[in-house]
């Protein structure tokens, strides 16, 4: 997304890029493409150093992130390298890190011209190349410059943080251990009770059971953020006004009967149908396998620039609050359905960095996992949400 940052104030560019990708980087690259006579910023991406010095395809990859910038219609680019390596001295010129920044820099010169490139080192920060003492004094200028940032404060102010590594990005605390094994005991009786159910109408009836119980949790969490009360069938009750990813008041045995219906693909489908507003009859007929029903064009205002929107802050609140709930229940082997439903919820919202450590960990689990693969392709595509592309 666009933003007035101006790349004649680097202080502020380089406190927002954190924000940008929601962690701290190390040992990186992110390139930022800046839009227009104004040089607003508009796409981010960010690569491994390691991968940008390998001598087999750090060419490629070069070449693929500048690709990204072109495409976003960038009329010239920053770099910015987050190392703690020496880039002041001979490491710049004869270290393997030094050699994928300069591989890098040369690719970026060749499509959109000579771009300005910073470090980010571990005692300051300064502008590759620079001579000047007064300048960029050995070691940086100050890190504690970029946190008195009018960046930093509007962020602070909003109550945004930043992940200490990508690792950590969407990183969920697991439930405690007697919840995690009455949830694990309710998913596999529950897994069982589908198998037994068969084709035909024990099976619709089943998964629609699923269905119902995504609905419910969903249901009262929207409610919660409205800081309403929710009455339902008792399985699920509206969560304090604080909002995190323990919010929801799922009981271990109905939370193991979500997490097995996840496994069914009808019933996953489904669930990403209602991600979109409007969309509940048309899950319904998604559970029931009806030829016709196109969930492509379902997802239209996830996918398609023409008919692109923003999700629903609210709804999209509720809907990771559910799946980070359930994920705090699952094994350490994970769960591919609900890592891959909170990738897609956070590609649509615009956070490809979330989205891609939560499509790292559904691959993990499942490395055929077909709908995981097939985000993980968009995100290394950078293909951006509907919205983004119309904004565009």
């Amino acid at each position: 997304m666009a933003t007035t940052i101006r790349t004649r104030e680097p202080r502020e560019l380089l406190a927002l890029l954190p924000y940008q990708l929601g962690f701290h980087p190390n040992e990186s690259a992110v390139l930022v493409s800046l839009r227009g006579s104004r040089s607003l910023v508009g796409l981010t991406v960010r690569a491994d150093l390691a991968d940008l010095a390998d001598e087999a395809h750090g060419v490629l990859l070069a070449r693929t992130l500048v690709g990204h910038l072109v495409s976003d219609g960038a009329r010239r680019a920053v770099v910015v390298v987050y190392t703690a390596a020496d880039l002041q001295g001979r490491a710049r010129r004869e270290g393997r890190v030094g050699a994928g920044v300069g591989r890098l820099l040369r690719v970026v010169e060749r499509e959109l011209g000579p771009a300005e490139c910073w470090v980010v080192g571990p005692r300051g920060y300064y502008a590759l190349g620079c001579a000047d003492e007064a300048c960029c004094p050995r070691g940086g200028r100050p890190l504690a410059d970029l946190q008195a940032t009018q960046v930093g404060a509007q962020m602070v102010l909003e109550g945004v943080q930043v992940a200490a590594s990508r690792e950590e990005l969407g990183a969920v605390p697991p439930a405690d251990a007697a919840a995690r094994k009455s949830a694990r005991r309710a998913r596999a009786r529950w897994a069982a009770r589908g198998a037994q159910a068969g084709p035909g109408a024990e099976a619709h009836r089943w998964r629609r059971e699923g269905l119902r119980l995504w609905q419910d949790a969903f249901t009262a969490q929207v409610a919660a953020e409205a800081g309403a009360a929710w009455t339902g069938d008792g399985a699920v009750g509206a969560a304090p006004r604080s909002f995190g990813p323990r919010r929801v008041d799922l009981a271990p045995s109905l939370t193991g009967r979500l997490l097995a219906a996840l496994d069914d693909v009808l019933v996953r489908d489904a669930v990403l149908v209602t991600f979109v507003e409007g969309n509940d009859r048309l899950a319904e007929r998604v559970l029931a396998g009806e030829r016709g029903v196109d969930v492509g064009v379902a997802l239209g205002p996830i996918l398609d620039p023409r008919r692109g929107r923003r999700p629903d802050a609210r709804r999209a609140r509720a809907a990771r609050a559910v799946l980070e709930h359930l994920l705090a229940h699952v094994p350490r082997d994970g769960h591919p359905a609900v890592s891959t439903l909170l990738a897609v919820l956070a590609w649509w919202e615009g956070d490809g960095a979330r989205a891609g450590v939560c499509v790292d960990r559904a691959l993990a689990t499942d490395p055929d996992y077909r709908l995981a693969v097939l985000v993980d392709q968009a995100l290394r595509a950078g293909m951006p949400p509907g919205w983004v592309r119309a904004a565009g």
